[in-house]
């Protein structure tokens, strides 16, 4: 692992001339560390100054802070994937191994909140966000079913949907259909919550049980966007938002303006919210996922396969009011 930060030459292209106010000229992208295999969940704790983002193939949850460099929050983390924090602070965390939502109480235990659906395990939940009413919002996809890469090989007994989790009152409701996404994963809401944000990278191919299917089509590599209604209760008026080409868009983030910045197999995607693209900036290596940290919450952190990137933008990501 390099546990001292590298800047590295960039090409920040601006497709729309609005691209051009949400990026700094004199900001560089910076290699945080290496030498991980496949990292995903980047989460921002402010109050404590680091990020933590989960290496998934090596079972563990790392820490990073600008200080102290790298270092491994949890050894044996369940497999861990997308991760957020929910109203209190406490870490929240999507386990291919477990196919549960874990959350992790401030007194370093972790719990299990919710690990199946109508008796039946779920599959592996992808990604997390949290709504300011505290309900939590997770995508269920196959992808850490099929292989043993991230989790194990096993049966689905649950479509891939996306879920709302209310703590309140323990209820679970699925809020998709498998015909509206067919491969649901990264997820987040607008600035307003009017909106809810859904990355659809498609059915995987050769899901345990199941012989592979080499003919299944490519993903659409689509984000689709619905209304939010009935006081968050209810989703509905699917649309096609943006088709992320090269590669596919994986883990989403939205800035306080609206703009959606998107994982992709060739940097970072900035989508306007009325789905214009506005520009790129360039990675060594295809975006996982990504957030939004630092002071002043315009650090990008990003997720670059093996790797984790960063560079300071002029655009502040959305942090609830709760959380620092």
């Amino acid at each position: 692992m390099v546990f001292r930060s590298q800047f590295v030459e960039t090409e920040i292209e601006a497709v729309d001339p609005r691209f051009n106010s949400l990026v700094l000229f004199n900001a560089q992208l910076e290699r945080l560390f290496d030498g991980c295999r496949w990292l995903e969940g980047p989460v921002w704790f402010g109050d404590q100054q680091r990020l933590l983002v989960s290496d998934i193939p090596n079972d563990r949850i790392l820490s990073w802070d600008e200080t102290h460099g790298l270092s491994v929050f949890r050894y044996n983390a369940g497999f861990p994937n997308g991760q957020t924090r929910d109203l209190q602070g406490r870490l929240l965390t999507c386990s291919h191994g477990h196919r549960a939502v874990l959350r992790t109480e401030h007194n370093g235990r972790v719990v299990h909140l919710v690990d199946s659906h109508q008796g039946k395990p779920l599959n592996t939940p992808n990604d997390v966000v949290v709504k300011s009413d505290g309900t939590i919002w997770f995508s269920d996809p196959l992808y850490g079913l099929v292989n043993d890469f991230e989790g194990g090989r096993r049966h689905s007994v649950q479509p891939a949907v996306v879920y709302r989790f209310d703590p309140a009152d323990g209820s679970l409701k699925a809020m998709t259909t498998p015909d509206e996404v067919v491969g649901p994963n990264g997820l987040a809401f607008s600035p307003d919550e009017s909106l809810l944000y859904i990355v659809d990278t498609a059915a995987p191919s050769g899901v345990f049980g199941d012989p592979p299917n080499n003919d299944a089509p490519m993903p659409d590599r689509l984000i689709h966007v619905f209304e939010v209604e009935d006081g968050g209760r209810q989703i509905s008026g699917r649309r096609d938002f943006y088709r992320v080409t090269n590669g596919n868009a994986d883990g989403i983030r939205v800035d306080v303006d609206g703009n959606i910045w998107s994982s992709a197999g060739n940097g970072v995607h900035c989508i306007a919210s009325d789905g214009t693209f506005l520009g790129r900036i360039a990675t060594p290596h295809l975006v996982g996922n990504l957030c939004f940290g630092g002071v002043h919450g315009n650090r990008l952190f990003l997720c670059c396969w093996d790797s984790v990137y960063s560079i300071h933008v002029n655009a502040r990501g959305i942090q609830h009011p709760a959380l620092p």
